[in-house]
């Protein structure tokens, strides 16, 4: 069963939807494949490691059980339910509106009213917080779009009494994006971040931008901030996936122009990542050959986790899955067999191998001397063992809050600096008679956390691993490797 599953989902994978269902499950709808438009809901259940294709049941206005065939759509996950917007089918925009509830996988079409959206596809959506949805930009079939569209679901369950749902354009004051197509958007923390995308005229573009005023809390004038960050940031792309995991955003594929020279594009399979800690672009490091070039793919994140589903080359679509996985894991350790070691032929070997050596046991000297150091402070940070629970700074409630007392609540706070990082700063400053009580609970827990990835990276280079960011992807062939 689990085998004809695979086949069946990976003849979906271009233009379709995948978004995680709290931490359970995956749902994919829609999509295209050799110019049929799909309306297909597969599931890939987390928890028992299966695929399964759920028989949906549900009335909409013209009496259909859920929403018709189309690619190119938004889809947003609110607690078990996955709402979906617009998109294409053949050359027709579509403005209806949806949502599954994946406890009983039936469908609703939802009514709504106020500043209605215009039917359109390539648009890019992100839930804010767990109640509402925000949406951007988009193509009407005569224009390329840059409004922004609020929907509170909060009233979603009032519709049994006959109310609707209402969109609210945000009206947003100053310099704003140029309208686009095909880019992403990310809630990272009171944010929204969009980037890249197809603009008006034709140009792929390599803007990130950043829209505050969406927390009611904040009372915050709705404004676009552009954002220049450092590091090797991507080149400019559109039809790429942008996935939230911890402290980074991870970008994959997409496609752009191939210069004035070229009348095709060029489709991409580099990863590169957006460290919200240092607030700056870095290549992933990949230890084997990644997927072939793509764009208009999905990507989800479960836990340390990513999984890729199909997508487009130009030419062709993509039926295959695949897993991006840190080379420590399980996975990696299953399917990745020792390379053969190659002594270099130059009269250096020597001095390398005594260098390398040399740093070997500097690594040993250092980290025993911080072994030591936990000792003294009857702090514990052994890696190896099972039941030990780091507290991810974004999981720290405590030190995002004294972040946020100290240099406000933006994204990345004083231009390039994070919050964290100034918070980091501040303390480094501090003499240890200035430092409050109330601070010593989150200053602590950091100081745990920095030394076990400071363990984490001297365990790494003595394992000859590229380090603990190193990724490796793996393709799924058949049902025995989910």
């Amino acid at each position: 069963m689990i085998d004809t599953l695979l086949i069946v989902l990976v003849s979906i994978l271009s233009g379709h939807s995948a978004v995680n269902i709290g931490k359970s499950k995956v749902v994919v709808f829609g999509g295209l494949v050799d110019k049929r438009f799909l309306s297909d809901v597969v599931v890939f259940d987390i928890d028992n490691k299966l695929w399964f294709q759920p028989e949906c049941t549900g009335n909409g206005s013209n009496g259909q059980v859920g929403p018709g065939p189309r690619a190119f759509h938004i889809a947003v996950a609110i607690d078990c339910h996955m709402f979906i917007f617009g998109g294409r089918f053949g050359s027709r925009r579509l403005g209806d509106f949806w949502v599954l509830d994946t406890d009983i996988w039936q469908w609703s079409e939802l009514t709504s009213f106020g500043d209605l959206p215009s039917p359109r596809d390539f648009a890019a959506a992100s839930a804010i917080g767990n109640r509402k949805i925000v949406m951007y930009g988009g193509w009407d079939g005569k224009k390329w779009l840059s409004d922004v569209y609020v929907l509170d679901t909060s009233n979603f369950f009032a519709q049994a009494w006959g109310l609707s749902l209402e969109w609210m354009q945000l009206p947003v004051t100053g310099s704003v994006p140029p309208p686009r197509c095909g880019h992403t958007a990310t809630m990272v923390e009171k944010r929204l971040l969009i980037y890249g995308g197809r603009g008006g005229g034709g140009p792929i573009m390599g803007d990130l931008w950043a829209l505050k005023g969406l927390i009611e809390e904040e009372n915050e004038t709705p404004g676009w901030t552009q954002l220049k960050l450092p590091g090797q940031a991507p080149s400019s792309r559109c039809g790429h996936t942008i996935t939230s995991g911890g402290h980074y955003l991870l970008l994959f594929g997409g496609h752009g122009t191939g210069g004035w020279l070229s009348r095709y594009d060029i489709y991409y399979n580099d990863t590169i990542i957006l460290d919200r800690l240092s607030a700056q672009w870095k290549r992933l490091p990949i230890g084997n050959e990644p997927p072939p070039a793509r764009a208009y793919h999905s990507m989800t994140c479960l836990g340390s986790l990513y999984l890729l589903f199909g997508g487009f080359d130009g030419k062709s679509t993509f039926g295959d899955i695949w897993w991006l996985v840190p080379e420590e894991d399980p996975i990696a350790k299953r399917y990745t067999e020792s390379p053969p070691k190659v002594l270099p032929e130059n009269k250096d070997v020597g001095m390398e191998n005594y260098n390398s050596q040399f740093a070997v046991k500097e690594s040993q000297r250092e980290s025993s001397a911080i072994v030591e150091l936990q000792k003294k402070l009857d702090i514990s940070v052994s890696l190896s063992r099972p039941g030990l629970q780091i507290m991810d700074e974004l999981e720290d409630e405590e030190f995002l809050e004294l972040a946020s007392r100290l240099m406000g609540a933006g994204v990345f706070s004083n231009g390039q600096v994070s919050r964290i990082q100034v918070l980091r700063d501040h303390w480094k400053k501090s003499t240890p008679r200035s430092i409050p009580i109330k601070e010593l609970g989150p200053l602590l827990r950091d100081y745990q956390r920095l030394i076990a990835r400071h363990l984490a990276n001297l365990q790494s280079t003595e394992l000859g691993l590229p380090g603990k960011e190193a990724y490796t992807f793996y393709h799924l062939k058949n049902s025995s490797q989910v």
